[in-house]
């Protein structure tokens, strides 16, 4: 999905290859007073630990071996945050997500800027919260912090790599946005918010480069959950309709559309066997 691709490109944008392109032609220890533009790294040793973890890419248990090395043997190491980061994804990938928030939350102490750990934080709660959780409110008010921090450090974000041209930064920066409103709109939809949740989901469906077609469903839910089911069946039947759509996101747009259906031949006075609540939405872009 274009997730994954997205992630993958902002890891490139690190600089971390960078660092390891440029050391391979000289000194990885910069002359005193010499001027770097990004992190770098501090010996030999640091840097093949370093390229052993990113040419782990793909492979988790590989890659949580590697990162750990480079922590423990390099504790100050100028790569820190991304180290830490690609630790949390690892467990991520590896259906861990306590583990993952974990290191998601030790990324953003070695850098509270690191926007894509605030959205993984931010998604993750927000999709393991369930209604009748003791600390839902509690849970949804903290995904909700995660996301917006994340749209305030985008925004405010150089760019973090000249080989990205403008256009492409623009486009990667509308996507990072989404993402965090998406998960806002989430957030409202589990918390019934139906308002909240049309507004932030037409957000991430309208601001995205490439919006993900489960931004369409949630909002197409979060209409019907307002009542306002022409609307939700009108979003609903575009989703349903695009042929490149994989079908588990079809399904739930079709569910969705059957659920305002119903919804709305009760609120005609036809007879509809009852209304049914929209459905809770689990696909995952």
């Amino acid at each position: 999905m274009k997730r994954t691709i997205l992630t993958g490109i902002l890891i490139l944008a690190t600089g971390v290859s960078g660092a390891i392109a440029q050391n391979k032609k000289q000194s990885p220890t910069p002359a005193a007073g010499a001027a770097t533009t990004g992190p770098t790294p501090k010996s030999q040793d640091e840097l093949n630990a370093l390229k052993t973890l990113f040419a782990a890419a793909g492979k988790p248990d590989e890659v949580i071996a590697a990162a750990e090395n480079v922590l423990t043997k390099f504790p100050d190491t100028q790569f820190k945050d991304s180290v830490l980061f690609l630790e949390a994804d690892a467990w991520r990938q590896k259906g861990d997500k306590e583990k993952m928030q974990i290191y998601a939350e030790r990324t953003l102490a070695a850098n509270p800027k690191h926007f894509q750990a605030d959205l993984m934080l931010a998604e993750s709660i927000v999709q393991t919260t369930r209604e009748h959780d003791l600390d839902r409110d509690e849970k949804l008010a903290k995904a909700d912090k995660y996301a917006n921090d994340a749209i305030a450090s985008v925004s405010a974000a150089a760019k973090p790599n000249p080989q990205i041209t403008d256009a492409q930064w623009e486009d990667l920066k509308k996507d990072l946005t989404a993402q965090a409103h998406d998960a806002l709109g989430l957030s409202a939809l589990q918390s019934k918010k139906y308002d909240v949740a049309i507004a932030e989901l037409k957000m991430a469906s309208e601001g995205a480069a490439h919006p993900e077609p489960a931004y369409s469903v949630r909002l197409a839910s979060a209409y019907q959950g307002a009542g306002k089911n022409d609307e939700a069946i009108a979003v609903a039947e575009k989703v349903m309709n695009d042929p490149t759509n994989p079908p588990q996101i079809k399904s739930v747009a079709q569910a969705v559309r059957a659920a305002a259906v119903v919804a709305k031949r009760g609120a005609s006075g036809a007879p509809a066997g009852g209304t049914a609540p929209p459905p809770q939405i689990e696909v995952k872009p």
